[in-house]
């Protein structure tokens, strides 16, 4: 590891660190830990049967990308890719998606630069099915979100004064947004050329060309339908597997489907920034948005960090034993 990548490192550890620190600074931990003793863990079963079946929905999905490239690995090996893939990611942000594909090189001699074109058109659909999810909890849940995000953000503009409309700041904000996209792509055609004589431009420039790429990739599947139901069957996993935590802990066990949609889209909020498994921002995002369930900022964090933690365990045993999995079916290839 180089200098620089060392310090991203450390930058992001320092970031989950401070993050952890502000979230529990007023937490009264040793009340926390009775909580999780009192917990029912026999939901634990069903958390780890739809993580399994999530990582197994994505191998079979990232096969149907690989397969117009000429590669048929099995699913198995996808699926342990998969995982080996999620133990990196909780040791290293965003080292996963190489690491999957240096583990199907190892066991398929898939190239890892063709392989990971894949992954990169896989995470286009997941931002999608992301934002479709955001936008449909917007509809069903506007006035708990948008209390949300205008409480998070907005106070530090001076727009979480009394009296203000939460519809009307999320107006401004939305038509913004669309006149910013629209000078944006307007001073790009424009001024194009000059623009790819910088390097950051140009590497901006193509990884926004390798997302749309990546969207249109669908179209020469085999199968679209087979790939549409599997990412809604992960994403379903990813519900379920949130939902159902409601029910270990006594003070949660009264939430609806709504807060595990909240809950989802929160956590996929926090596990997409930049820092080791999402540690910090996870915690942050949910125990937050969960206050608006009428759950106390301790209740909030003890669920919060009950599903992250349960998951990262996951992770790490299950990614664990897929990497040593590999090691022992390819002992002699580096």
């Amino acid at each position: 590891m180089n200098v620089k990548n060392t310090l991203k490192y450390l930058i992001s550890l320092a970031v989950a660190g401070g993050l952890m620190w502000f979230v529990f600074k007023d937490m009264d931990l040793a009340a926390m830990w009775a909580k999780f003793e009192n917990a029912n863990h026999a939901w634990l079963i069903l958390v780890v049967i739809f993580t399994v079946v999530a990582a197994w929905s994505r191998a079979v999905r990232w096969k149907m990308l690989l397969e117009p490239l000429g590669y048929q690995p099995s699913s198995l090996n996808t699926t342990v890719s998969v995982f080996t893939g999620y133990f990196a990611n909780q040791l290293v942000p965003r080292a996963g998606e190489v690491t999957r594909c240096a583990t199907l090189n190892r066991t398929d001699s898939v190239p890892v630069n063709l392989s990971f074109g894949t992954v990169v058109a896989e995470r286009v659909f997941d931002l999608l099915s992301l934002l479709l999810l955001i936008a449909l909890a917007f509809v069903l849940e506007f006035k708990r979100l948008s209390a949300f995000f205008i409480n998070l953000f907005g106070s530090k503009v001076g727009m979480g004064k009394q009296g203000s409309s939460g519809l009307g700041v999320l107006a401004i904000i939305g038509l913004l947004g669309l006149s910013l996209a629209v000078l944006g792509v307007w001073f790009y055609k424009k001024n194009a050329a000059k623009l790819r004589q910088n390097a950051l431009f140009v590497k901006t420039e193509s990884f926004v060309k390798g997302l749309i790429d990546g969207l249109l990739s669908v179209r020469k599947l085999r199968n679209p339908a087979a790939f549409l139901f599997h990412t809604v069957l992960i994403w379903l996993m990813y519900f379920l597997s949130s939902y159902v935590c409601f029910f270990i802990l006594t003070e949660t066990a009264h939430l609806s489907l709504l807060a595990g949609l909240t809950v989802l889209i929160m956590g996929g909020l926090g596990m997409s920034a930049p820092v080791q498994g999402g540690i910090g921002p996870y915690h942050l995002f949910v125990s937050s948005a969960l206050v608006l369930y009428g759950l106390s900022k301790e209740n909030g964090l003890a669920l919060a960090t009950y599903i992250h933690g349960t998951q990262m365990i996951l992770m790490l045993v299950l990614g664990g034993l897929s990497f040593l999995y590999v090691l022992i079916k390819n002992p002699k290839k580096p």
